[in-house]
């Protein structure tokens, strides 16, 4: 009986390919588990995500990220929202390091870069574009205005 993937003649080839969406959700998840990172996409993207996570009640851990894979190689890029007083050049370096650790670690991929865009700074007490395409609600005119007619 073999161990270890080797028959008696030797180890066994194959070709293993890893998808892109398979490298985009481990670096979603990572970047994400990254303290002071509040959110993932920029703008109208997050918020349709947003939308579209409550209604399936599942989060996509690939909003926000764009990948490219090679045979041997990654590059990923990111959209975050950071919290307000972290320092954006700390979490930027310890979003490397965790995504380029995690992607690593589960595929054998080497990392060549992970570009962070910052679209936003997420003031805690303060809705925010998710909660706000979440919960629109119509509240009726006041009375005596030109659309109470």
């Amino acid at each position: 009986m073999a161990e270890n993937g080797a028959d008696r003649n030797g180890p066994v080839k194959g070709r293993t390919t890893i998808a892109d969406s398979v490298v985009a959700t481990i670096a979603g998840i990572a970047a994400r588990e990254t303290s002071g990172v509040y959110a993932m996409g920029g703008g109208m993207k997050r918020a349709l995500g947003a939308v579209r996570d409550r209604v399936s009640s599942s989060s996509d851990p690939t909003r926000g990220v764009k990948v490219e894979v090679g045979e041997k190689q990654a590059a990923v890029d990111l959209d975050i929202v950071v919290e307000y007083g972290e320092s954006i050049s700390d979490v930027a370096r310890q979003i490397r390091s965790n995504v380029a650790r995690a992607i690593g670690q589960m595929t054998a991929l080497e990392v060549v870069e992970v570009n962070i865009a910052v679209d936003d700074v997420h003031i805690e007490g303060e809705e925010d574009e998710d909660e706000l395409a979440g919960r629109k609600t119509v509240r009726p005119a006041p009375a005596g205005s030109r659309d109470a007619q």
